[in-house]
């Protein structure tokens, strides 16, 4: 699926018993462009899912990702358009995780890439100092050394806010979106 935009903004909305998240286009001023997408997770959920939807009313899921597997900290989720077929995958990499998080995503026509925390030394801060926890952080993903994409958290607000930059125009922006928001959402499980 081609990209509507190169940039996307993704903002999470603050509610009280799921995640909300809205993925707009870029302007070229920077403001906020189109709605693309509203993306719902349940909290407390065994079974991770993320359904996007095409405007707030929520009635026509678009797309989505879920775990392949209940609890378990290397899950694998897929992410499917809106008649249930797989468009692509990604993945926490636990072990790399430690120190510095990193997060492998395929798609078929792609193959699959990754992408790990840009600053070592934030990424430290953010794990093992809780004050610094809310520091903000980048995501460079590559395929070997071609870049596929950037997620940027931008610094703290009353909720978070991502800048998805997209170089590789073979990517399907709905992979794209869904890694972004599980960024948030999964980071920190």
């Amino acid at each position: 699926m081609t990209q509507p935009v190169a940039q996307f903004r993704v903002r999470q909305k603050l509610t009280m018993l799921v995640n909300r998240y809205t993925v707009s286009a870029v302007n070229p001023d920077g403001g906020d462009g189109q709605l693309l997408a509203v993306a719902q997770q349940k909290r407390f959920a065994f079974k991770e899912q993320v359904t996007f939807y095409a405007d707030e009313d929520r009635n026509q899921p678009v797309f989505g990702f879920k775990a392949r597997q209940r609890l378990d900290i290397g899950a694998t989720y897929d992410v499917y358009d809106a008649h249930g077929q797989v468009i692509g995958f990604f993945r926490k990499d636990a072990v790399k995780s430690f120190l510095r998080s990193t997060w492998h995503v395929g798609q078929p026509n792609l193959g699959e890439f990754s992408g790990t925390e840009r600053n070592p030394v934030v990424a430290v801060l953010r794990r093992f100092v809780d004050a610094l926890s809310f520091l903000p952080y980048h995501f460079d993903f590559t395929a070997g050394e071609h870049p596929v994409m950037s997620v940027t958290k931008k610094f703290p607000a009353v909720r978070d806010s991502y800048l998805l930059e997209v170089f590789d125009r073979n990517l399907d922006w709905r992979l794209a979106a869904a890694q972004a928001v599980a960024l948030d959402a999964l980071q920190d499980r």
